[in-house]
């Protein structure tokens, strides 16, 4: 059953095997093609990527609005992208 809290991502970045700071650079160029409001969903490894990258976005005004652990030590991230 899905959950009617979560919405629907309007677009997706799959960033495992990707180094820092190029993580955060892919998710920033990502939510900026996106309009305000509108929902990024990512995948992150656990680790320095999951410590780094959603405080890198909350700096730039985006909301972490759900996290979801996966089974292979990743997580799902949605964020949704904050006012220019």
């Amino acid at each position: 059953m899905k959950d009617t809290n979560v919405p629907d991502p309007d677009d997706k970045l799959d960033l495992r095997g990707v180094l820092c700071p190029m993580n955060f650079v892919q998710t920033k160029l990502a939510l900026e093609d996106l309009d305000e409001g509108q929902v990024l969903e990512i995948i992150l490894e656990d680790g320095e990527p999951m410590r780094n990258v959603p405080r890198s976005v909350k700096e730039e005004g985006h909301k972490v609005i759900n996290v979801q652990k996966l089974e292979d030590e990743t997580y799902k991230l949605l964020i949704r992208r904050g006012e220019d």
